[in-house]
């Protein structure tokens, strides 16, 4: 399939509201996760590394990483150590 394609598509089904909430709550969870990521990359880190130096699970940064927040407490830790903070309606560095 070709990116035009895939953009046309996109575009129709961002016609949904539905959709489009849930594109939107990906996109930002995606904004949360980058610089987790990141973070471990730079510092050629596991993520059994980045639990051990934040006081959390290996578990717990697997499921940040892959977009599963059940925790705000342990995610806030996790950005914190990474130089991040959550505050209300906001992501800052």
């Amino acid at each position: 399939m070709k990116i035009r394609e895939v953009s046309q598509h996109l575009t129709g089904e961002m016609k949904d509201p539905h959709f489009k909430e849930l594109y939107e709550l990906e996109r930002q969870k995606l904004t949360v996760i980058k610089p987790i990521i990141a973070y471990r990359v730079k510092n050629n880190m596991s993520q059994g590394d980045l639990a051990k130096q934040a006081g959390v699970s290996q578990q717990h940064i697997s499921k940040i990483e892959n977009g599963e927040f059940s925790s705000v407490a342990t995610l806030q830790k996790v950005l914190l150590h990474v130089g991040y903070t959550v505050r209300r309606n906001a992501f800052l560095s």
